[in-house]
């Protein structure tokens, strides 16, 4: 008898830790009689797959064994690459498939432009059943994962793995790719501290962070510095007097502050461009640049902007992600063989857990500002601490 066939699949930004899921699950599938299906480039993968054209196949499906995935956890980004795709909103379908055949909707921009759009889910589930999978394994953020939820509503066996180095997926406390981030981010910081303190500037630091300030705030948090966050507004005039009275009172005449990439201070809105991807986001301008020009206009400080968004998902996991998306891929594994489908693995009260994958209609996950955010200093809140989970997301 055929052994069962696991699916796995990468979506959104990568991250490092998600190659230490993959070998997690092909190793524990294997030792429990399960074959293993990689699912190249995310959704694009279940919705461009033709598998009557053996490089089609060969380009979104690789049989993923022991051997091949033996050393990928050494390394960042995804073995299985990677798509921004949203198979239930596309414009454009493969070029072997008339995509005006499925279902079609029109889609509103926020800029206010029309598009018409098509659900080509009927197309993922027939190329899941041609592919013989039997259960599906989705490594997403909230936009990865809301297909995930609608795929579960569909009747698919279905696992969600958080990862997102925003760490904003509701349900959990933590998702793969976080720790690195601001380890990568405090270390940037600690570098460039020279380079700013010599030329007796303001440094601005823009991390990623379109909808929720966690990896701001955590930055911040580590390297003692000024922080702003999409959940709250700062006073522009205030945050530019306490940065320069604080450069002031600093023996090396510096002083430094991360910001969000959808931070604003009150009166400004974060700049958009582009066309919109597959969930309806543009790129953002920098929030750091039209800060930075903003505080030289009102006190004459010359400033140092350094933008660090794609810099904090590059290279190997450090051991946090090393650890939890290795033990996520491995509770994965037990959901399958327990029958547990739409879960989604995470991190509750400190404690690894398996929680429902999140409502798609609820969006991301905010910063608590009450609990998490001084609002009058614009810096993390440090007190009060004990007895709390290390990853806080509410009091």
């Amino acid at each position: 008898m055929a052994n069962k066939r696991i699916g796995i699949l990468t979506g959104g930004g990568d991250v490092p830790g998600l190659n230490s899921v993959i070998k997690g699950v092909v190793y524990r599938g294997s030792e429990n009689g399960y074959d293993v299906m990689g699912i190249r480039r995310g959704w694009e993968g279940l919705t461009h797959i033709n598998l009557d054209d053996p490089i089609s196949t060969a380009r979104y499906a690789l049989p993923l064994t022991r051997e091949n995935t033996r050393t990928i956890d050494r390394t960042g980004g995804t073995y299985l690459h990677s798509s921004r795709t949203n198979p239930s909103s596309m414009k454009k379908g493969p070029s072997y498939l008339d995509v005006t055949s499925f279902p079609s909707k029109e889609k509103k921009a926020k800029d206010g432009k029309v598009s018409v759009v098509h659900d080509m889910t009927s197309q993922v589930l027939k190329n899941l059943e041609r592919l013989g999978i039997d259960y599906l394994i989705a490594i997403g953020g909230d936009d990865t994962l809301s297909y995930a939820a609608r795929l579960h509503k569909e009747g698919v066996n279905i696992i969600a793995i958080p990862k997102t180095m925003d760490n904003d997926v509701r349900n959990t406390e933590y998702c793969i790719g976080f720790s690195t981030a601001i380890t990568r981010a405090m270390d940037a910081i600690s570098r460039q501290r020279s380079t700013v303190g010599s030329h007796e500037r303001v440094g601005i630091f823009r991390v990623f962070g379109r909808d929720a300030g966690y990896t701001a705030l955590y930055t911040a948090y580590v390297t003692s510095i000024r922080c702003g966050i999409p959940e709250y507004k700062f006073k522009l005039d205030k945050m530019v007097e306490l940065l320069v009275r604080e450069k002031r009172e600093n023996p090396s005449n510096y002083s430094l502050v991360v910001l969000s990439e959808g931070s604003e201070w009150e009166g400004y809105e974060v700049r958009e461009y582009g066309e919109p991807d597959a969930f309806g986001h543009r790129k953002k301008m920098s929030v750091a640049e039209d800060f930075s020009d903003k505080l030289k206009e009102m006190t004459k400080e010359e400033t140092i902007v350094s933008d660090l968004t794609y810099d904090l998902r590059s290279g190997e996991a450090d051991f946090v992600d090393k650890l939890v998306a290795t033990t996520f891929g491995n509770m994965a594994l037990d959901c399958i063989l327990q029958g547990r489908f739409g879960s989604m693995m995470a991190i509750e009260n400190g404690c690894f857990a398996t929680v429902s994958i999140p409502d798609p209609a609820l969006g991301p996950r905010k910063v608590d500002i009450e609990t998490m955010y001084n609002t009058e200093r614009y810096r993390p809140n440090y007190s009060s601490k004990v007895g709390l989970p290390i990853f806080l997301t509410h009091s």
